[in-house]
């Protein structure tokens, strides 16, 4: 049996040789005077080698070695190769990807709508890129994650340090899809660990859209941006869908305004019902002929509907303070939206 006392006195030779330990191990010593932990086993009728590492100051020392035998013994006996083992993890290392090229990967391939894409994008560049980029997946610890979201909480964006998490959170489920062997950290930092918020989930009530669709009548802007911003009320569809629609999506027989898929968050098409007055508005601004048209191109202003529907809405303002006098609180619109 090796003791170090025995390994520090072993010399270099002309022709590499063997020394034996106990329970099958044994070292080798190469003419250039390098000791080597080996162990020879056989295993589904094969001879195999397993090079448990060198010994010495920059290698490992002979209880280390002992202990890593009992874990290969362990292996074969579990019906694992050991030696194979071992070769893939050093590919798995030699191979490992930074946070940053996972993180790209994850953006360019990952199923998300547009304005989720760029919303998420904007965070990662921002806020993870510049602590994560140059980082291998597996040094980025639960600690690490927290520190980040916790930073930027302080600044005072609580909502943005929950979704630093989340982002972090999916990248390394994407990376694990994708045949990674690594923890996820996000899974030891719970988003209520973070920041927590009071649920906004107060409908509308038959006040604040009335007092809604009297302040429309104040707002100096085009008939057809009124039109829209009364549309919104209505629908309680985003700005960018009823923007992008096309008069080919309303079917007046039936009463119901069908999305496409390719314009939904969800990537699901969506069905709007319209009500009587959504269906005379369209009528309204619906000229014939003009079916496979935007709806926003007959609206005859020649700068982009989105940019005036934005205007109009912040000329609402008013209407918050007048909700506010008559006890109705502050209106989000699609936030307060009921289902029934």
């Amino acid at each position: 049996m090796l003791t170090d006392t025995a390994l520090r006195n072993l010399k270099p030779k002309s022709l590499t040789y063997k020394v034996s330990d106990r329970d099958g191990m044994y070292v080798t010593v190469s003419p250039a005077g390098t000791i080597t932990f080996r162990y020879d086993y056989r295993l589904h009728g094969r001879r195999e080698t397993l090079t448990i590492g060198r010994y010495g100051a920059l290698g490992i020392s002979l209880a280390l070695a002992r202990e890593k035998l009992l874990d290969a013994k362990k292996a074969v006996m579990a019906g694992r190769s050991p030696a194979l083992e071992k070769q893939r993890e050093k590919r798995r290392l030699t191979a490992a990807k930074n946070f940053g090229d996972l993180a790209l990967k994850w953006l360019a391939d990952a199923k998300m709508a547009d304005s989720t894409r760029a919303m998420r994008k904007h965070v990662v560049d921002r806020d993870i890129l510049p602590v994560f980029q140059n980082r291998l997946l597996n040094e980025i610890t639960a600690d690490d994650l927290r520190a980040l979201c916790n930073r930027v909480k302080a600044r005072g964006a609580p909502a943005t340090a929950v979704h630093v998490r989340d982002i972090v959170k999916q990248i390394y489920a994407f990376a694990i899809l994708h045949g990674e062997k690594v923890d996820n950290p996000a899974n030891d930092v719970a988003a209520a660990s973070i920041a927590t918020f009071v649920p906004k989930d107060r409908a509308l009530s038959p006040t604040e859209i009335r007092l809604a669709f009297h302040q429309l009548e104040s707002i100096a802007t085009y008939p057809t941006i009124r039109l829209a911003l009364r549309m919104v009320l209505l629908t309680l569809v985003r700005k960018s869908e009823l923007i992008e629609a096309t008069w080919s999506e309303i079917d007046f027989e039936n009463a119901t305004w069908t999305i496409p898929k390719q314009r939904m968050k969800g990537r699901n098409p969506h069905v709007v019902y319209l009500s009587r007055q959504a269906l005379d508005m369209h009528n309204c601004a619906g000229p014939a002929g003009l079916q496979h048209l935007p709806i926003h191109v007959v609206t005859q202003t020649k700068k982009p509907a989105g940019n005036w529907c934005l205007r109009a809405c912040k000329r609402l303002n008013p209407l918050q303070a007048a909700c506010a006098k008559a006890g109705a609180g502050r209106i989000r619109a699609r936030r307060g939206a009921a289902s029934r």
